[in-house]
């Protein structure tokens, strides 16, 4: 059977990339099989064929992890199958919906679906650089609608040498200055995501420039394929309003909409545009010649955003009035509930997130599945999101992909801080809930994230804080960046750029832009803004609490650690966990962790019980030498000899000639159960049996 194949490669970061397009799945719109490597991705793209009543465009991409794409057989025991995506795969669907979004006409109305199927990973070539460029050249190459293609790459700077498309094992190298994964059109940057470890600007910037380059290549290489492949776009209807609508809205807001979203508080400019929004609706319905009323809100949407670009770029005028690059009021507070372990309060403007951190023994380590990864993880953020933050009523469903992203781009942000488990052996939880939202409430996260980990007692490296960044963008190229954003301007504007870091650099980017893409130099003059209100974040957060506090809250688990050979870890656990659960027992501590590379972690509610603990470990690992002095207790009084109880499980044996310098004829008159006796070890047999002597002692 012929199936139609071609295939179109590309040396591309010193890897053979393959795009195959075939009969496979030849009932989707466009099918691509991508190759990187030992990397294989299937990336099918459909369109419904109708439209929908609705007021966006219906757009969805989903990532599926497939196990056996790495070789596993994993999830419940009883449901040996994919269930619900892993947040690492909502994260990487994420990826590529905010790559390829802005270049759809949001007035199409049919729902969009791309679906990414993970079929194999090689563990060094990255699946999410493969699938966004697999998903835009489907896109490219069917008849839907849309103003790509895009190019996506990975770039990383370690040491003083920039890598692009760094494979998994180089993104493990100590020098790791940052990795960026960056997205967008022909010469533009529409989509950043990166982690650093407190990267300067300058580096990052050079990092951006290498992306566009390479971004550049992707899509000329894209082009060809398109040119020989592609298919006619076809004509989907757009929902616009009819002229007489849109000078029938016009002329009813015209006098009223700039004193109503120029309004300084975020309530009061709410309740004005709740009843200019009705007012609108009572006029248009007194009209019975128009038949597409439901658009008036469409036109409304789009006038406020002309008038909020010709205000910004015209007067530099903000809805509340605020100078370009001014921030909001700034508060923070720390200690606000006794039992916790630690906690804070961030407030800006409207955005309120409190923090609470928690610490626990490193048992609690969250455990980690997925098709690229098997682990642990000691630091974890999340992010809750209550309907109450925006004055809204809704269902508690659990986390949602919104606040899956927003958590991991603030963990992003501290994870470069936590101290090592050999500095601070903890699990550390924190979690940050958003009380009130008006703009960029995952950079608050991260200054109440902060805060609340030194308030723990955390040694974190350096405090961090973030702040996003706007941009409004004219027709001829014109641009206004705007510091601190807040509703209308994350909304209306063309950009929504989130930085974080410390005093040293960056340490995580997120960029989402409405237009088509951004240059370099927008991004420099954002980053640069971005740096100086960081640092004016900083010294409000570091006035509130200067450094982690010296000791941790009594209300949290008081941890000891110690090395053992691991040769020795059998020993400590027992048979069947007989003697750490008898250590459990008898001293009352909390728990005993213990990994593989020998370390033992103690975990207690009191000091006293861990430190017993401890004791009997060292006990039952301690490695005993020939003519060493040993004290124990008689537990067994044989014929021929007593056992000494040396502790930990130990024993050993005194025979009768060794039990005194004198002529013992009846060992029960030397020796009596429960004597406290010293002895030395004479004799350490293979069996692990030890001989002792009294009458060796001098």
């Amino acid at each position: 059977m012929d199936l139609n194949r071609k295939k179109f490669t590309l040396e591309w970061a010193g890897r053979e990339l393959s795009f195959e397009t075939s009969i496979l799945a030849e009932q989707a719109a466009s099918s691509v099989l991508a190759k990187w490597g030992d990397t294989v991705v299937l990336v099918t793209v459909v369109m419904g064929d109708k439209d929908r009543s609705i007021d966006y465009f219906p757009l969805t991409v989903d990532y599926e992890e497939k196990f056996y794409a790495a070789g596993k057989i994993i999830g419940s025991r009883f449901v040996r199958r994919e269930m619900r995506a892993s947040e690492e795969a909502i994260l990487s669907g994420r990826l590529i919906d905010r790559s390829l979004r802005p270049l759809f006409d949001h007035r199409i109305r049919r729902d969009v679906q791309i679906i990414v199927t993970i079929l194999a990973i090689d563990e060094e070539s990255d699946p999410d650089v493969l699938a966004l460029n697999a998903a835009s050249l489907a896109l490219a190459t069917s008849q839907i609608p849309w103003g790509g293609p895009v190019g996506g790459v990975r770039v990383a700077r370690i040491g003083d040498t920039i890598i692009v498309n760094p494979t998994n094992t180089q993104l493990k190298n100590v020098d790791l200055r940052f990795e960026t994964f960056v997205a967008g059109p022909l010469n533009k940057i529409g989509m950043i995501e990166l982690s650093g470890q407190e990267a300067t600007e300058g580096d990052v910037l050079e990092g951006f420039k290498e992306a566009t380059r390479e971004i550049d290549a992707m899509i000329q290489f894209q082009s060809r394929i398109i040119k020989e492949i592609g298919k006619k776009k076809v004509d989907v209807a757009r929902k616009d309003p009819s002229e007489e609508l849109v000078k029938k809205v016009k002329n009813f807001i015209a006098s009223r909409l700039e004193g109503v979203i120029y309004t300084k508080n975020k309530m009061d400019r709410e309740a004005a545009f709740s009843e200019l929004k009705e007012a609108l609706h009572v006029h248009i319905k007194e009209d019975i010649e128009i038949k597409d009323g439901e658009m008036a809100e469409v036109i409304l949407d789009k006038e406020i955003d002309e008038l909020l670009h010709k205000k910004v770029l015209e007067e530099s005028k903000r809805p509340d009035g605020r100078a370009l690059d001014e921030i909001r009021p700034l508060h923070a507070e720390t200690g606000l509930f006794k039992r916790t372990h630690g906690s804070a309060l961030f407030v800006r403007g409207n955005t309120q997130a409190l923090a609470v951190t928690t610490i626990a023994p490193p048992g609690a380590e969250q455990l980690i599945e997925t098709m690229e990864v098997t682990g642990k993880r000691r630091f974890m953020l999340h992010y809750n999101f209550p309907p109450y933050s925006v004055g809204e009523v809704g269902a508690l469903r659990g986390p949602g992909r919104r606040e899956i992203g927003h958590g991991a781009l603030a963990e992003k942000a501290l994870r470069p801080l936590i101290p090592s488990s050999d500095v601070f052996p903890y699990t550390v939880r924190v979690v940050s809930e958003i009380l009130s939202s008006n703009g960029s409430s995952s950079m608050a996260s991260v200054c109440a994230g902060t805060l609340s980990l030194m308030d723990a007692g955390v040694p974190i490296k350096r405090p961090a804080a973030g702040i996003a960044m706007g941009i409004v963008v004219g027709s001829k190229g014109e641009y206004k960046v705007l510091t601190d954003i807040q509703g209308p301007e994350d909304h209306h504007g063309d950009m929504d750029f989130k930085v974080a870091g410390t005093k040293e650099g960056v340490t995580a980017i997120q960029m989402d832009v409405k237009v088509d893409g951004l240059n370099v130099e927008m991004l420099s003059h954002a980053l640069e803004d971005a740096k100086k209100a960081r640092l004016r974040i900083l010294d409000v957060m570091t006035e509130t609490l200067p450094a982690p506090r010296a000791h941790i809250s009594p209300f949290a688990p008081t941890i000891f650690a110690l090395d053992i050979d691991p040769l020795k870890i059998g020993e400590v656990i027992g048979p069947g966990g007989r003697v750490i659960n008898q250590i459990i027992k008898d001293t009352g501590v909390t728990s005993i962790d213990i990994e593989q590379t020998g370390k033992v972690f103690v975990s207690a509610s009191d000091k006293g019980a861990a430190e017993k603990a401890v004791g009997i470990i060292r006990v039952i690992v301690r490695e005993f030498n020939i003519g060493e002095i040993v004290e124990g207790t008689i537990s067994k009084i044989l014929e021929f000899g007593a056992i000494l109880d040396l502790g930990g499980g130990k024993d050993g044996m005194i025979h009768i000639s060794e039990a005194s310098k004198e002529y013992v004829k009846d060992i029960n008159k030397v020796f009596k159960i429960g004597d406290t006796v010293r002895a030395k070890i004479i004799r350490l047999e293979p069996n692990g049996r030890i001989g002792l002597s009294v009458k060796a002692i001098d």
